[in-house]
């Protein structure tokens, strides 16, 4: 493989990380209205779900498929999660390895312990890192842009 084809294996990643930000943005936008509430319809738990689901869909892509492809194109070895970690943290796009670990735990617990879990304490944390996220999308998004140009 090519560095060439790494950079544009990047960016067919960075595709799908915007749109995975939209429909977690949209969501995120219609819970937002649904913090404060005591009651929750039929119709909010679908939003919940939703919202919950993009976060953890939008996180996965982030630190399994944009992280470790950006150490790919960058020469790094793949190493484990930490390290990755630890090198995004060196490039400025986290401001904390603590701060992907909650994110990443937030993900796990969606993903494996959903059944057990309320889902108002769940949306309530998700609701609470999606700023987080955000920011670290848009970190990575810079850096990957300012760094690997799509050449047309």
């Amino acid at each position: 493989m090519t560095q060439t084809d790494r950079i544009a294996i990047l960016h067919e990643h960075l595709l799908k990380l915007k749109e995975a930000v939209h429909w977690l943005n949209r969501s995120y936008g219609i819970c937002l209205d649904l913090l404060n509430k005591e009651i929750y319809s039929e119709e909010d738990y679908d939003h919940l779900e939703a919202l919950t689901s993009r976060f953890s869909r939008l996180s996965d892509l982030l630190l399994q498929k944009i992280f470790r492809s950006l150490d790919e194109v960058e020469f790094q070895d793949r190493g484990t999660l930490i390290d990755v970690m630890n090198r995004m943290h060196k490039r400025a796009l986290i401001d904390s390895v603590d701060q992907v670990r909650l994110i990443r735990e937030l993900r796990n617990q969606i993903a494996h312990e959903y059944e057990r879990t309320n889902l108002i304490e769940l949306f309530q944390m998700t609701m609470s890192l999606i700023p987080n996220l955000q920011k670290i999308v848009q970190n990575t998004e810079a850096y990957i842009h300012d760094k690997y140009p799509v050449i047309t």
